[in-house]
């Protein structure tokens, strides 16, 4: 009889030559790319735009660079601060930092205001009412690379130390009669965003993989077992990386710290996961099968298609954000989905071919045999025979009670989910930029400093552009009455058109909260309604809005619109998947509801540990997507591997029986790996990026809900209530329940 292909790869990937060709191709090709391509981190991009050039912020920062030049550049907000008030002597080193910031400008540095020239009683006007606080900005050109504006700031430094003869960069903004100096504004953010991702990916890979090593020998207790799966997600990575550097350095694709650091994380915990299915197998077929390398065959033949079928569900999830318009989600997509697709061949190549010239060395000390092979051994050794527990306790009681009592689990399931579920409507969103960085950051001090001694949104005004076509107009007038703002310039006309007219609005709250977001479209009505009542045609088209609240407003928008596609995008992907593989409409239609009932149980149990306990008002506004995306990708991996187990059991056993002995088959191995996904993701939670902790803490908490309450209760339950009807419309015969 001819063997199937899979059997003859199998085959191949074990053999006593062919593993070592396996081998050293994974070898040399990470060598060879490592040598000849940078690595990804070298290529990392940082301040990479993530609108589209016709958002409308983009627009119309474009048209002011273009018509009102001196509003142009990119400030650097150097806050002076005194808690006690600002004396002379503090005046005194602010105008020998404008003084020499004017004879000797710093790198791309466009222009500062010439605060030396100004007589004391006119710089003490600048003061804020307080007497505590004073704002100089430095403005550099566009387009600067994060290190030399970090190179200017630090020359900044190093000036301000020498004039005040201590650190003021250092001193406590709280410190009475002493001078405090911050950095802020966009300038200032830049760099601490950058600082704060420096040397991040490297700590954050030696803590991942720490952490699974020490979770491998906990759950196997096996020193060789622990260490395989990480050779195979080293060199896994080893050829990642210099891919996507290559990748990026031909400018094909962007990536950034952040990107890495997610990337990292998904590698290792989903690489080790696929990994686990493999050697969860292959232990199962060494207690069956004398001959180790048939017992690696039947486990290949056994795992390799839920292993493919789950990897390529997941690159292809993450693959749909390559439609996203907002860019920190489009340059998502080819490093994540790149990274599972080459683990998941390392899975089924590499992995095999390790499995294969350790044999049962590798579980040693807890070495697999079967029961012939235990009773030689004991027989050898004048000892009883050591049995081996094939089935955790927790998997033979989920099973037995997902068949005796499927309506009280599927019930018990449905409230606390759907509570929970409830509850993530009650989240608040940000987009607010600074809220994602500690509180103790520089810039973020310098922030609330202004924020203190001055209006807000003095740190961000709106700018306003509208086209007159020359008629006089009630502008000013009109955006003056909205509440959230605090002042409107005079106006300024343009340098080539002269009937363009820009105004400085600046709002009486933080320009960076979701209620100043929110008046950028009113403040654009209230302008559209000022030109139309002057007579001007077609004013929606004569109206331009920059500005950092405008920019959050035109990401707010983007972030939407990219959800509302690429979530029905990623259902209808993993739909058709499942359906293909399983050939049942109804196990795809309950296998995806339940995945999407605890991603949204997953938010709102995210949301009451992050808004009860860690007291944060508000979380990020991409945190939905990107939990959606991981989460709905990744929870089908569990179940697809534990439906495959029922999948074939059923075959030869009655339904029930093999809903009982796929829960309690695949319950260790799920468990672990769940585990092993949860606290990968949960390393994010140690880095200083409350964006990256919050994802941490909701993707953690729904892989556990998959991992403990779907896949070994909820969808047996709904297997077991479905019946044969579960197989609709494949035609499958099922064998008969034995009646007691």
């Amino acid at each position: 009889m001819k063997e199937s292909p899979l059997t003859t790869f199998s085959r191949y990937m074990t053999g006593k030559v062919s593993r070592w060709v396996v081998i050293a191709v994974w070898v040399l090709a990470t060598v060879v790319l490592t040598v000849a391509w940078p690595a990804v981190n070298q290529t990392e991009v940082n301040n990479a735009p993530n609108l589209s050039d016709n958002s409308p912020s983009v627009e119309a920062e474009k048209l002011i660079k273009k018509e009102f030049s001196n509003s142009s550049g990119v400030p650097a907000l150097l806050t002076w601060h005194n808690e006690s008030g600002l004396g002379n002597e503090d005046l005194k080193a602010i105008q020998q930092m404008a003084e020499r910031l004017e004879k000797e400008p710093l790198e791309a540095q466009s222009s500062t205001p010439p605060l030396h020239k100004l007589p004391l009683p006119a710089l003490q006007k600048m003061i804020s009412k307080d007497g505590t606080t004073l704002v100089q900005p430095i403005f550099f050109k566009e387009n600067v690379e994060t290190d030399v504006l970090e190179k200017n700031i630090d020359t900044i430094k190093e000036e301000v130390k020498e004039q005040v003869s201590y650190n003021s960069f250092r001193t406590d903004i709280d410190e009475k009669d002493k001078l405090s100096t911050r950095v802020t504004g966009p300038v200032g953010i830049q760099i601490d965003a950058t600082s704060l991702f420096e040397g991040a990916d490297v700590s954050l890979l030696i803590a991942t993989v720490l952490l699974v090593l020490i979770l491998l020998l906990i759950i196997y207790r096996s020193p060789i077992l622990a260490i395989i799966p990480l050779i195979g997600v080293s060199f896994a990575y080893g050829v990642l990386s210099p891919i996507l550097g290559i990748l990026a350095d031909k400018g094909w694709i962007t990536v950034d710290a952040q990107s890495i650091s997610i990337m990292t994380v998904l590698l290792f915990g989903a690489g080790t996961d696929y990994c686990l299915f493999l050697i969860s197998h292959y232990r199962d077929e060494l207690r069956k099968v004398n001959d180790k390398r048939q017992a690696l065959i039947n486990a290949f033949k056994g795992a390799s298609g839920a292993i493919a079928m789950s990897g390529f569900t997941v690159v292809i999830s993450l693959l749909a954000l390559i439609v996203a318009k907002y860019g920190a989600y489009h340059r998502f997509a080819i490093p994540f989905s790149l990274s599972i697709l080459i683990m998941g061949i390392a899975s089924l190549t590499l992995i095999p071919a390790l499995l294969s010239v350790m044999g049962r060395g590798s579980f040693y000390p807890f070495i697999p045999r079967t029961p012939e092979m235990e009773e030689e051994r004991a027989a050898k050794r004048g000892k009883p025979i050591r049995t081996q527990k094939e089935k955790s306790r927790f998997g033979n009681w989920a099973g037995n009670v997902v068949t005796t009592k499927p309506w009280t689990i599927i019930i018990a399931c449905l409230v606390i989910f759907g509570a929970l579920s409830i509850y993530s409507s009650q989240i608040k969103y940000t987009y607010d930029v600074l809220s994602s960085f500690p509180e103790d950051m520089p810039s973020r001090e310098g922030f609330q400093v202004i924020s203190d001694a001055y209006s807000p949104g003095e740190l961000a005004p709106a700018q306003v552009v509208v086209d007159t076509e020359g008629k006089p107009t009630d502008v000013e007038k009109v955006l003056k009455k909205h509440t959230l703002v605090s002042a409107v310039s005079t106006p300024q006309s343009g340098q080539e058109n002269k009937n363009l007219k820009v105004y400085d609005v600046t709002f009486n709250i933080n320009p960076y909260s979701t209620e100043a977001m929110e008046a950028i479209p009113k403040l654009r009505d209230a302008a559209e309604k000022a030109l139309s009542q002057s007579g001007i045609s077609s004013a929606k088209s004569k109206v331009w809005i920059s500005g950092q609240t405008a920019t959050q407003y035109d990401t707010m928008t983007a972030s939407d619109k990219d959800t509302s596609i690429i979530v029905p995008l990623i259902i209808i992907f993993i739909s058709l998947l499942l359906l293909g593989y399983l050939r049942s409409i109804v196990a795809m239609l309950y296998l995806v509801g339940t995945v999407i009932l605890s991603y949204s149980a997953a938010l709102g149990l995210g949301w009451l540990i992050i808004h009860n306990v860690m007291g944060a008002n508000a979380i990020q506004g991409a945190i939905p997507l990107y939990a959606f995306v991981f989460l709905v990708a990744l929870g089908e991996d569990y179940n697809i591997f534990m439906i495959s187990s029922i999948w074939q059991k059923k075959k030869h056993m009655p339904l029930k029986q093999a809903i009982k002995e796929g829960v309690s088959e695949t319950s260790g191995v799920i468990t672990s790996a769940g585990i092993i996904l949860a606290a990968t993701f949960a390393v994010l939670a140690t880095l200083p990026i409350q964006v990256l902790v919050q994802f941490g803490i909701i993707t953690a908490l729904g892989v556990l809900l998959d991992t403990f309450i779907v896949r070994p209760f909820l969808v047996p339950a709904i297997t077991t209530v479905f019946g044969k009807f579960a197989f609709w419309p494949s035609k499958v015969k099922v064998v008969q329940e034995k009646e007691h």
